[in-house]
């Protein structure tokens, strides 16, 4: 990581890839740009439990702090949290365990949004698609 990120984009794939990296499953980042106009990208990842969701937000909250940016919210996760969100403004992050994702199912009310699954070594999107210009 490292540097200052100025915009939405880079923000949400450094912040993936820090889900990513940490374990989560199924990280994607959906481009919103086209479709919200509150907001640019959401970042979804899956968490295993509620330890893991804390701390997963925990390295999210690292990288923040690094890239000197300030949340619009500072969400404190309870023992039994099943989903976490983070506004950054032009990027909301979503910290799900696998039965919120499901139900909730964020992906398919946002249909028409581009999808970029990220990996965790290459932190970076999948051949599925290559990552939107700005």
């Amino acid at each position: 990581m490292g540097g200052f990120v100025s915009d939405s984009k880079s923000l949400a794939f450094n912040i993936a890839s820090v889900l990513a990296e940490h374990k989560a499953s199924d990280v994607v980042v959906m481009d919103l740009r086209g479709i919200a106009g509150w907001t640019d990208f959401f970042v979804i990842g899956t968490c295993t439990s509620s330890a893991h969701l804390r701390g997963l937000a925990r390295f999210v909250d690292e990288l923040l702090d690094q890239e000197k940016q300030k949340p619009l919210n500072k969400p404190v996760a309870t023992e039994d949290e099943s989903w976490l969100l983070q506004d950054l403004g032009d990027v909301i992050v979503h910290i799900m365990n696998k039965d919120a994702r499901g139900f909730y199912e964020l992906e398919k009310l946002w249909f028409k949004a581009p999808v970029f699954h990220i990996e965790a070594e290459a932190g970076r999107p999948e051949t599925a698609g290559q990552a939107p210009q700005a």
